[in-house]
């Protein structure tokens, strides 16, 4: 396939918070019924470290395209995180064959569920190595189409020692599949989506692996395959080439073969929510279900962040880890109150839900530390889809830009806020763009923690 190259350059003030505006007295027309029938069912498969709720507002958009929620999926690997060596075993890691396993079982599971002959397979960083890896060893008859974003196709370092890290170009899984003329396997589709020198795991200087000074043998272009289609998508990070809206346009008219009705979402009349609540053993996050956990939903305001009565939904998970579903309207800010065990009680602030969702997942935040012993209270910004891009993006904590948040490549998806005591239980804002989270600062004195939770 000859290569192809688009970029499209983004301004620093563009905004990914696109919902589809709602009507004066009623919500916005439903997405379109059509099936689409034409188009193969997707699966999504995450990256390193993170679990399929990051696929939410895709999910989202591809219904809002008349996809149909029955036809797509997202894997939740059940230990996300690599091992530093492929070979030896790790607790609460998995090695390639592990992924390469778990993704054969679920796109079989879709085939089943569909009755398709073939799927699509859209991957963010370390899940495109996961594709790759399936399709070259057997399953290329059961994919017919494939999407890399961010993927380090060709190393997030590439030297000589490390031979059995996969994350190494040199080493011996990424050889593997970079083998032969092509990088890709024929009868499948693929596109590769990558920044313009904004994806912190594809920069020469080591400093952003944590050895500033050391080359690491890779360039902004390794995301790219000798024979796939590969787009550039101008200052986008390394999560945002899988989860901006410009990302989705791109996913959506590769796989469909046409442009996307629209960007925006579009909002349900009644939404439900449901979701896993999952733990971090030995400091090791992993998508294994936590049991005992309890979780209330409340809804609170969207200027103030107090509560406006009640809990709207409670629950205890079992051994699955599930909770819910919660009823809510598609207006509402939440606060999510978990109560894990041996974990802080986590108090997780996030906008409306524009659509329902059984991806909502609840994990604890790290305990207290040393850094926040004299604190009074402690309020995290986090962006799961997205880093914090100074100064590209607009990024507030407390009115002001996060101090350690660090300008330029966009490294940092959280920013901390520590609070003395005398200022614990006041209201924090946290603003991303045009999406803005009231939290209330809990007292660090009750083993709390609060979490503004973007979503765009």
């Amino acid at each position: 396939m000859k290569l192809s190259r688009r970029s499209i350059l983004l301004g620093a003030g563009s905004l990914p918070f696109a919902v589809a505006s709602l009507r004066t007295g009623a919500l916005a027309q439903t997405a379109p019924t059509t099936q689409n029938a034409e188009v193969p069912p997707i699966l999504f498969v995450h990256g390193n470290g993170d679990y399929d709720a990051l696929w939410m507002t895709t999910l989202w958009r591809m219904e809002s395209n008349g996809i149909a929620r029955d036809r797509m999926a997202a894997i939740n690997f059940t230990d996300p995180n690599a091992r530093s060596d492929d070979k030896v075993e790790q607790a609460n890691r998995s090695s390639t064959e592990d992924q390469r396993r778990e993704l054969a079982a679920a796109i079989a599971d879709l085939k089943r569920r569909t009755g398709a002959a073939r799927v699509a397979l859209v991957g963010s960083s370390r899940g495109g190595y996961a594709i790759r890896n399936v399709i070259r060893n057997g399953g290329a008859a059961d994919v017919s189409h494939a999407v890399l974003c961010g993927t380090p196709n060709h190393g997030v370092f590439a030297t000589d020692d490390q031979p059995n890290n996969e994350f190494n170009g040199r080493g011996t899984f990424l050889r593997s599949l970079n083998e032969g003329e092509s990088e890709v396997t024929p009868g499948t589709a693929f596109l590769t989506l990558r920044s313009d020198g904004m994806d912190k795991y594809a920069q020469a200087d080591g400093r952003f692996i944590g050895k500033p000074g050391t080359p690491t043998g890779v360039t902004v272009e390794g995301p790219e395959l000798k024979g796939a289609t590969n787009l550039v998508l101008g200052a986008l990070d390394h999560r945002e080439v899988a989860f901006h809206p410009r990302a989705f346009r791109e996913i959506y008219k590769f796989i469909a073969g046409r442009e996307p009705a629209r960007i925006a979402i579009v909002p349900e009349q009644s939404v439900r929510l449901s979701g896993l609540v999952t733990g971090t053993p030995g400091g090791v996050s992993t998508n294994r279900p936590v049991a005992g956990a309890t979780v209330d939903v409340f809804r609170v305001d969207p200027d103030t962040g107090e509560r406006r009565g009640g809990a709207v939904h409670s629950a205890k998970t079992g051994a699955d880890g599930r909770w819910g579903p919660a009823q809510v309207e598609p207006s509402w800010f939440l606060e999510f109150v978990l109560t894990s065990p041996d974990a802080p009680t986590t108090h997780i602030y996030r906008s409306p839900f524009a659509r329902s969702s059984d991806v909502v997942h609840l994990r604890a935040a790290r305990p207290l530390g040393p850094a926040d012993k004299d604190a009074g209270a402690v309020v995290i910004m986090s962006r799961p889809r997205g880093y914090f891009g100074l100064p590209r993006d607009v990024v507030l904590l407390d009115g002001k830009e996060p101090a350690d948040v660090k300008p330029g490549v966009p490294t940092d998806s959280a920013a901390t806020l520590r609070l003395p005591a005398a200022e614990a239980g006041r209201n924090i804002v946290a603003q991303f763009g045009e999406e803005r989270i009231v939290a209330r600062a809990w007292p660090a004195s009750e083993n709390r923690i609060a979490i503004a939770e973007l979503t765009y």
